[in-house]
């Protein structure tokens, strides 16, 4: 029997569908041209780590997460810091697997394992979030199963606006694990983005608009409990949270134009490629990167050196253990 989600598509849920489609059309347009879409990923990734972890009570702001995603030393206790690095692995798993067309309990053990630091496996005692008691030990895998069922064959046939609240709330409401439900549940919302197509440039911060208000964000998930189970409302918001990010990128790639024209640089293929390297590396040395490239020091310096100009890539570290990174 396959997980069967309740809810109703109301005008306000339409008219904010119908927005988000148009946005999302406009941005993705604009960005098939632009050079600094690497970047962009990469603030991408450090606000939803900071945004996603920050929900949880992780104490780093933006900004220190930055600078530990690029190898800087953060004055911060070691779980905070293992928390961040943890869900920066974990984006990255969900960005190298976004083709996956289906996705299995190993898949879920997998993302958990990345975000806790432990082996990923349903939990085996009961538990309590605040006033909600999630479903009994003995009931997670079979609930899991049945969303895992409703997700691989009948989530195609709705919005990935749709089904990716959707999966949000099902695994937050299922809890299977101890530890780290949150942040995987978010986590496996934004893999249904990705894999469906609808964040192809991985550039979308979801996140960000549940941690700015997480009175509205826990609110908005209790209430479906108190809804009878019915998912509308949620739907209605995490459709609202999905058309202010897009909105807020769209003004983002607004700014980067007027930075990036401020010193011209024609984009060759091997650049475009080492852009690249560095958005899903998050930085890398010199021997790595002409390693990658499979192309001289000199090679590779010639590359890098109009992309520093023009201020789309920095060096950070010492002379000995320097890396580049997108800046």
């Amino acid at each position: 029997m396959s997980y069967q989600p309740q809810f109703t598509i109301t005008p306000a849920l339409l008219a904010r569908v119908e927005s988000i489609a148009a946005l999302r059309e406009r941005i993705q347009g604009a960005a098939v041209q632009v050079p600094w879409i690497p970047a962009l990923q990469k603030d991408t990734r450090a606000r939803n780590t900071h945004s996603s972890t920050a929900i949880e009570g992780n104490p780093l702001t933006l900004e220190e997460v930055r600078a530990l995603e690029e190898g800087a030393t953060v004055a911060a206790p070691v779980r905070a810091r293992r928390e961040v690095l943890n869900y920066f692995a974990a984006l990255r798993h969900v960005e190298k697997q976004a083709a996956k067309k289906r996705l299995t309990h190993e898949d879920i053990f997998r993302l958990h394992a990345i975000i806790a630091g432990e082996a990923g496996r349903y939990r085996t005692m009961r538990v309590r979030v605040g006033q909600f008691v999630p479903p009994p030990p003995e009931d997670v895998s079979g609930l899991m199963f049945e969303l895992l069922e409703w997700w691989n064959k009948e989530a195609p046939e709705l919005s990935p606006v749709l089904s990716s609240a959707i999966v949000h709330h099902r695994f937050e409401t299922i809890h299977p694990f101890a530890d780290g439900n949150g942040r995987a549940g978010r986590a496996l919302a934004l893999w249904e983005l990705y894999r469906r197509g609808f964040d192809s440039h991985h550039i979308f911060a979801v996140d960000e608009f549940y941690w700015e208000d997480r009175p509205r964000y826990y609110a908005a998930l209790d209430a479906v409990r108190r809804e009878g189970d019915d998912l509308t409302s949620w739907l209605e918001y995490c459709a609202e949270g999905l058309r202010q990010t897009l909105e807020r990128v769209w003004e983002r790639m607004g700014q980067l134009s007027v930075s990036a024209a401020r010193e011209k640089v024609i984009l060759r293929p091997r650049q475009e490629q080492l852009l690249k390297l560095l958005g899903k590396s998050g930085g890398m040395t010199p021997s790595e990167l002409w390693a990658a490239l499979k192309i001289s020091k000199q090679g590779a310096m010639d590359l890098l050196r109009p992309l520093v100009k023009a201020g789309l890539v920095k060096r950070v570290g010492t002379v000995k253990s320097g890396r580049y990174v997108l800046k």
